[in-house]
Parts: structure tokens; C-alpha cells; sequence
């Protein structure tokens, strides 16, 4: 009953933030079909994240990243039955990693950020935004946006991945509270950090 318990709470409160996600996908047109499963395997980690960090790998090893401690998939008791989402959470539901894999599109990845910027403004008016910008992961440029966003009087800060891996646009927010806006964002960077594109 308990763990019932947990489950509501902790999909109530991922809830709150999928939305955004689920806009970065609809502006992308993101319908894609991916069936990839997550795997976890041993590997070392940054040390933010600690010793005992998960390996993710999606898209056949074509992405990677690791989650940090606590952190564990979430992807099977969200209802839903799109297969190319991944979410990953704590206990807590407050700390998320969210990866929608979709069809790719014609659209630039800044293109795509900036029109989420955009949107993200027209849902909330105190969206205040920390970076919207080109990163460089194993040799290929990514975008990543990150802003802190305001849900149901919380605030959260969530860092937004976009990549175009294997004809398919790779969409990764990553939420954790706003509490403590400088851990939160050396928290995100810490997972950016392990991620790897091929």
C-alpha cells in the first residue's frame, strides 16, 4: 500500500514537468517510433555523480549517460504507451532525467530551442533563462537550454538537451529543484557531463 502510495505521489509530481518536455516534442513534431530498451551497466563516474551511478544506453549504445545516485527508471509506471520515452526519477519525483526520442526534422536544434524559449515565455512569465546554447559532445554539436521554470508554486530548474542522432531528434530535460539554484545547476551539468553521442 505504501509503495502505491510513493508511486502517486511521485508521478503526480513528475507530472508537473513532463509538460515541458512534451512541448519540446510537439514542436518538433515528435512522433517518432524508437523501441530501444535502457541498459544499465557498471561503468565508472564523474564525480558529482556518485560511485554507485547507473549507465544508461539508448538507441543501440548510440546515446549514453549516467544517473546519479538515487535515480532509477520510471519509465514503466507512467501509463503510457509511447515506448520512445524514458524517464528516469528519485523517490522524491522532484529530481528527473527525462529523453523523448522522435522523428527528426528539417528544423536547427537552435531553432528548436529558441522556439521553446519562446513558448516556455507565453506559459510562464517569470521563466527566468540561465543559457540557450551550442555544446560540443564527442565531436558533434548539441543544443542545450536551461531556465527556471515555475510549476504549481515551485520552482524548478531544468536543463534541456537537444541532439539529432541517428535520423532521430533526442530531446533530454533534466529537472531538479530550484531550492538551491547553483547545486541544481551543477547537479544537471554533472549528468551533461557523462553524456555521449555517436
Amino acid at each position: 500500500m505504501a509503495r502505491v502510495n510513493i508511486k502517486g505521489s511521485l508521478m503526480h509530481k513528475l507530472a508537473k514537468f513532463m509538460g515541458i518536455t512534451l512541448l519540446v516534442a510537439g514542436l518538433a513534431a515528435c512522433d517518432g517510433k524508437t523501441d530501444d530498451k535502457t541498459a544499465s551497466a557498471d561503468k565508472g563516474a564523474t564525480p558529482a555523480a556518485a560511485t554507485s551511478a547507473q549507465q544508461i544506453s539508448l538507441l543501440d549504445g548510440k546515446l549514453a549517460f549516467a544517473l546519479p545516485q538515487g535515480m532509477s527508471d520510471q519509465s514503466g509506471k507512467l501509463g503510457t504507451q509511447a515506448n520512445n520515452m524514458h524517464v528516469y526519477a528519485d523517490k522524491s519525483g522532484q529530481k528527473a532525467v527525462i529523453v523523448i526520442l522522435g522523428d527528426s526534422t528539417a528544423d536547427t536544434l537552435e531553432t528548436i530551442a529558441n522556439r521553446l524559449e519562446q513558448q516556455q515565455h507565453e506559459r510562464d512569465t517569470n521563466l527566468q533563462v540561465v543559457t540557450n546554447k551550442s555544446i560540443q559532445v564527442n565531436g558533434q554539436t548539441l543544443q542545450q537550454f536551461d531556465s527556471v521554470i515555475n510549476s504549481a508554486g515551485q520552482k524548478a530548474y531544468s536543463s534541456i538537451v537537444l541532439a539529432k542522432i541517428d535520423n532521430q531528434l533526442m530531446t533530454m530535460q533534466i529537472t531538479m529543484p530550484a531550492d538551491n539554484q547553483q547545486q541544481a545547476q551543477s547537479d544537471a551539468e554533472a549528468i551533461i557531463a557523462t553524456l555521449k553521442v555517436q
